[in-house]
Parts: structure tokens; C-alpha cells; sequence
């Protein structure tokens, strides 16, 4: 096991411009730890995976695995284990076959090799499937195939480039329950790429978010959903995302459709201190409620849509007497959800749960 830095690593293409697909990235990974790397297509968190792998250049900056500087280091000589969207096997192999061959190129001894080749299969319940072809497994099956040919080598490192995107839904949800709690079990450094900030929330220790190659912010779950350091993290983590609105600033605190909602002292001190007109305001649909119609301190919502989810459902809907952009998401009870069209009476829980950006920089203010 061993801790992994990038130190100001990039990794450019050539063109005109050239294209900095990850750019200056600072980041520690603390050994044992369980890192995800999100953010939406082209954001760079594959590249950086891969550049860790030694499958891309380092353009500019180092990146360390414990004590070395691997960063000219060509990927055998790095200890780590990749594991792919694509299961990668080998058809005419068997499953054991499979998971032993990279043990077989060391040339290991076999009695060596069928011993690490069982452990990881009792690890990934594959035992009963070890003289199988990958044509006789599930999806589900050949994934945990390709985890147990990287579990065998017992690589300092672990690598996980969206493993489970081939993945049906309800089996996308038991494999990532597996997978973290395998790495619980086993403890070794484990780097993991998605593009779906559902699964980063649920698996990692540390979520790293990026956008267009730069490190956006890097901590957990929990810190990222309830403080968010600028708009676009507060956009991207959440099911379903934060609301963000464009909000005049007032004497107390902001306007939010039409309603003059007061800021807590500390919130319209910020927002002072930053002398801004105009904030952009971050309300999760939670921190939303429905109220009695002619509640004082709400706003009308026109119902637009309503996804009826069993428990809760989501309520989208336009702010009544505004222009069609300002449109909201608010989860409610989902026994007496509104209908369509209707026009319902909409309150801020608690103006402490707002989340206040610079409305050209993105940058938290408070």
C-alpha cells in the first residue's frame, strides 16, 4: 500500500491552442484511502487516472506513488492494478485461468498462483465459476473476474477507470455496495473515475470534483454537498442539483421570486463584505417546502412537471410572474404531491441552508 501525489501534474496535447486536459493538479491520496475522481465528459478525470497508470504522459509536474517519483516510470515498474470500463478477458481462458495470468508472466510457482487465484475468489464469491469461459458469466460476473485479476497481484494501488458503466442499474447498485466494501476489507490505495456523482458520493472517503481539467475541490461527501466551493460543484453534486438563481441583493438579504428573504447576520455580512448587487443563490430542493396558499414570506411556483418517485417526488415548476428561466426543483411528499399546472405556495425552510455565489466567478461568498 502507499500514498499517491500528484505535484502540480499536466498532461497537454498539442494543437493550436493546445489542450490542457488536466492542468497543474494538486492532489494527495492518503494511503488506504478510497479517492473518487468525478466531473462530466471532458473534465479530465480519466486522463489524470491514466496518467497515474503511465498510459499518459506527464507533461508538466510529478507524480509520486509513497517515496518514488514514478513519473518517467513505465506502468509495469509502477505496482499498480488497472481495472477497465471493459472487462478486458481473455474468451478462451478460464475464470482462474483469467485471474492468474499476469501471476503466470511473473512466472510465479503454480501452487503460488491457484492459492492467491482462490483467496480472491472466496474475496468476490467466484469460487463455483473458476472453470467457467467469460461467455458463460453475467455482466456482473465478468466485472468481478476482472476486480479479482487485479486483486491477485496485490498491487500497491488499485486503478478504477467507470467499472461498473456497463453495468444495468439495480446491479450498478450492488456491485458499487461490493466493491466498497471490498476495499474496506483489503485496505489498499484505490483511485476510482465516474462520471456519476451518485456513486462517487456513496463510495468514496474523499470526492475530487474537476471541470476542464482543474481540480474544482477535493473533500468528503458530506462536506462537498452541504458547502460547496462554487457554483458549479454546487450544481454537479446532488440528486437532483441545487437550484442556482440570479438574486438582486437587498438592504436584509436577497430576493428570490419576488420574496425579500432576511440573510443571517453572518451570510449578509459576507455578502456585504464582497460588495455585490447580485449574488447567484444555491437552495437544495430540499431546503424547498410547500406551504398554504397566502403564507406570508412565499412565492408562487406553476407546476411543470412532477416525477412521482414512491417515497418523495420532485416538483419542477417556473416562478409565477417570472420570465421562463427561473425554474425551480423541490422534493415533497410523494402521497400528496400538486398537480399539473397548479400553482403552489413555495417557502424557504431555512435561509441558513442558502448558499451564496459571485455571480461571475462562481466562487462561494458565503
Amino acid at each position: 500500500m502507499a500514498e499517491v501525489r500528484y505535484e502540480a501534474a499536466s498532461r497537454v496535447y498539442p494543437g493550436s491552442p493546445p489542450v490542457r486536459a488536466v492542468d497543474g493538479l494538486d492532489l494527495e491520496v492518503e494511503d488506504g484511502e478510497f479517492l473518487v475522481l468525478v466531473g462530466p465528459s471532458g473534465s479530465g478525470k480519466s486522463t489524470a487516472l491514466r496518467m497515474l497508470a503511465g498510459l499518459e504522459d506527464v507533461n508538466e509536474g510529478a507524480i509520486r506513488i509513497g517515496d518514488r517519483d514514478v513519473t518517467n516510470v513505465p506502468p509495469k515498474g509502477r505496482d499498480i492494478a488497472m481495472v477497465f470500463q471493459s472487462y478486458a478477458l481473455y474468451p478462451h481462458m478460464t475464470v482462474a485461468q483469467n485471474m492468474g495470468f499476469a501471476l503466470k508472466l511473473q512466472k510465479l510457482p503454480k501452487s503460488e498462483i491457484d492459492q492467491k487465484v482462490q483467496e480472491a475468489a472466496r474475496l468476490l464469491d467466484l469460487t463455483k465459476y473458476l472453470d467457467r469461459k467469460p461467455k458463460a458469466l453475467s455482466g456482473g460476473q465478468r466485472q468481478r473476474v476482472a476486480m479479482g485479476r487485479a486483486i491477485v497481484r496485490d498491487p500497491a494501488v488499485f486503478l478504477m477507470d467507470e467499472p461498473l458503466s456497463n453495468l444495468d442499474a439495480k446491479l450498478r447498485v450492488e456491485t458499487r455496495a461490493n466493491i466498497a466494501a471490498l476495499q474496506r476489507r483489503l485496505g489498499t490505495t484505490t483511485i476510482y473515475v465516474t462520471h456519476d456523482q451518485v456513486e462517487a458520493m456513496t463510495m468514496g472517503h474523499r470526492v475530487a470534483v474537476l471541470k476542464d481539467g482543474l481540480l474544482q475541490q477535493c473533500d468528503t461527501p458530506r462536506a462537498l454537498y452541504d458547502r460547496p466551493a462554487n457554483a458549479f460543484v454546487a450544481g454537479f453534486i446532488g440528486s437532483p442539483a441545487m437550484n442556482l438563481q440570479a438574486a438582486p441583493v437587498t438592504a436584509e438579504g436577497v430576493r428570490l421570486g419576488g420574496l425579500d428573504i432576511a440573510l443571517p447576520r453572518e451570510l449578509n455580512t459576507a455578502v456585504r463584505g464582497a460588495n455585490l448587487d447580485t449574488v447567484t443563490v444555491g437552495v437544495r430542493p430540499e431546503s424547498l417546502a410547500l406551504a398554504p396558499t397566502g403564507t406570508a414570506g412565499g412565492f408562487g411556483l406553476v407546476v411543470e412537471l412532477v416525477e412521482e418517485l414512491g417515497a418523495d417526488a420532485l416538483v419542477h415548476g417556473t416562478i409565477e410572474g417570472s420570465d421562463s428561466a427561473d425554474r425551480l426543483v423541490m422534493r415533497v411528499d410523494g402521497r400528496t404531491p400538486p398537480a399539473l399546472a397548479q400553482t403552489v405556495t413555495v417557502t424557504v425552510r431555512d435561509a441558513e441552508e442558502l448558499h451564496l455565489f459571485h455571480p461571475e466567478t462562481g466562487e462561494r461568498v458565503a
